[in-house]
């Protein structure tokens, strides 16, 4: 299977909240970090992220740094990179941020063809699996797109059904310097967990930054 090289970012607290119980946005990240993440934004070729991301934060994907994106143009990249959204029902409001040129939300057969018929108009759209997004699949069309390096920016479900199945390479972790807790707060990864084979990662490095800490592994496939 050809699919592009895919690395997880995301920010969590110590205890290891990537959000409230609200899941609504919190800044766990310092100046350098976020400064960190524009850079990666900018390098990737690609970004993906689930529609509770999209209905909790309603992010962009794009990169804010005139500068960077300049230099993105000047490699005679596009000015951003493609925006993915896994939206295996097509929840996706119509006002979202993300919709425009350059964005792919990828459905599943179950979606309804009205709410397809609609977001069409406002990007691509893609159907990979039955009742779920194929992921596997949706990479490999991602690859033939010319996407070679995959930023995952969460969230909890979507790091999931990637790692399950085999499909990232690498995760970032800023370790920000607080505390969330609730039982009910969304995890770096969600699921159903593993009970057996659990997925081993190998420390590449560790630094502090800003209040925290980043953290980057290696994942070894299974």
């Amino acid at each position: 299977m050809k699919r592009p090289f895919t690395f997880i970012n995301s920010a969590m607290s110590a205890d290891g909240k990537i959000s409230s119980f609200q899941r609504c946005q919190i800044r766990i990240s310092g100046s350098k970090d976020l400064a960190r993440v524009e850079a990666l934004r900018a390098g990737s070729d690609a970004i993906m992220v689930g529609v509770g991301t999209i209905l909790a934060d309603n992010p962009s994907l794009r990169v804010k740094s005139k500068k960077l994106r300049d230099t993105r143009i000047k490699l005679r990249q596009p000015e951003n990179p493609l925006r993915v959204v896994v939206d295996s029902t097509a929840r996706t409001p119509l006002e979202s941020n993300v919709l425009d040129q350059g964005c792919i939300l990828a459905v599943s057969q179950a979606a309804s063809e009205e709410r397809l018929a609609s977001l069409s108009q406002a990007c691509e759209v893609l159907v990979c699996g039955l009742r779920k997004v194929d992921l596997k699949s949706l990479l490999t069309i991602l690859y033939e797109k010319g996407v070679r390096r995959l930023m995952i920016e969460g969230g909890a479900t979507l790091n999931w059904s990637l790692i399950k199945n085999g499909l990232v390479d690498e995760i970032y972790i800023y370790i920000g310097a607080m505390l969330i807790g609730g039982e009910n707060a969304p995890p770096l990864v969600g699921g159903k967990g593993f009970s057996f084979s659990f997925p081993r990662l190998k420390l590449e490095s560790l630094e502090k930054m800003d209040d925290g800490a980043l953290i980057k592994w290696s994942i070894s496939n299974f």
